[in-house]
């Protein structure tokens, strides 16, 4: 389970630095800009790990887990996109309904049974999802459109689905690759997706380049710093999977409360009482799975 909290910390923490980094509406290429710092990121860590490891691995097992990566790298680029258009308080609660979307589905398709904790946790971190998703509907479906462009409200409201649809596919992948079937050892699908998002790093910089972006700005040292976390958090993630991926997949997709609370904390947004009693709800859910799962 210490894989699992490592990377609920991280990647909670990187949430923060992606909106910092991403909200320049002005800047269409912001999300592809992002691309290819995390893609240098996590292509830099891919190789120092496979040869501090001595792991070898291969163009085939980058091919077997390129459904999981895509899902993923998909998912990511949306929510990149999609942080210029939304606060992250708003974005991030229904980005990250996809971990408890996936944990249903995996005790679903491989019928296993847990104790009652854990599915109280599962529920009480649900609860709390729809709770705080709930609250930010009702604040903000009264977009004042003479602040907010129509076309902003409408990709406020899609891209986060997208996310989640596509993280939520990942995700049930990485369960069965990882922990349900066992089809890839967990070291070489770590270097296989971070491989993977080193080549979309390329692409997008060579298409960045054809267009003449200017790739360095002020606002890269904050997606630098998100690159980090996220790549640290893809570490942590993919052995916590490995281990149980019900319980993983709960934790870790509940990110959210923290970047809810760095928010408010960092970037001035507005929690109320109804948006606490979410994340509560949501931490006593996480606290019972960290204790079933140790």
């Amino acid at each position: 389970m210490l894989y699992c909290l490592l990377s609920f910390l991280c990647w909670g923490c990187a949430d923060l630095f992606y909106k910092i980094g991403n909200n320049d509406e002005k800047d269409k290429h912001s999300h592809l800009k992002t691309g290819v710092i995390v893609g240098l990121v996590m292509g830099y860590h891919a190789t120092f790990y496979a040869m501090s490891n001595n792991l070898h691995g291969s163009i085939m097992d980058l091919i077997k887990y390129l459904p999981v990566s895509l899902c993923y790298i998909a998912s990511m680029v949306i929510g990149y996109k999609g942080l210029k258009y939304i606060e992250l308080s708003i974005s991030s609660p229904v980005q990250n309904t996809s971990g408890v979307i996936t944990a249903l589905l995996l005790i679903l398709f491989f019928k296993e049974k847990y104790d009652l904790p854990v599915y109280i946790g599962i529920l009480l971190v649900f609860i709390g999802i729809i709770i705080i998703s709930i609250k930010e509907y009702k604040e903000n479906r009264n977009f004042d459109l003479k602040i907010y462009k129509k076309k902003f409200t409408l990709l406020a409201i899609i891209l986060p689905l997208m996310y989640c649809l596509l993280d939520g596919l990942g995700t049930f992948l990485d369960g069965v690759y990882l922990d349900k079937m066992e089809l890839i050892d967990e070291d070489i699908a770590l270097l296989s997706y971070e491989y993977t998002f080193f080549i979309y790093g390329i692409i997008c910089y060579l298409f960045l380049a054809f267009k003449d972006e200017k790739l360095l700005s002020k606002s890269d040292p904050p997606k630098f710093i998100a690159a980090i976390l996220e790549t640290i958090g893809q570490f942590f993630y993919v052995f916590a999977m490995a281990n149980d991926s019900v319980i993983g997949a709960t934790i870790i997709g509940s990110y959210f409360v923290l970047s809810l609370l760095l928010s408010k904390i960092f970037l001035k947004e507005k929690l109320n009482m109804i948006k606490y009693s979410g994340i509560f709800v949501t931490a006593v859910g996480i606290f019972i799975l960290l204790i079933q799962g140790v």
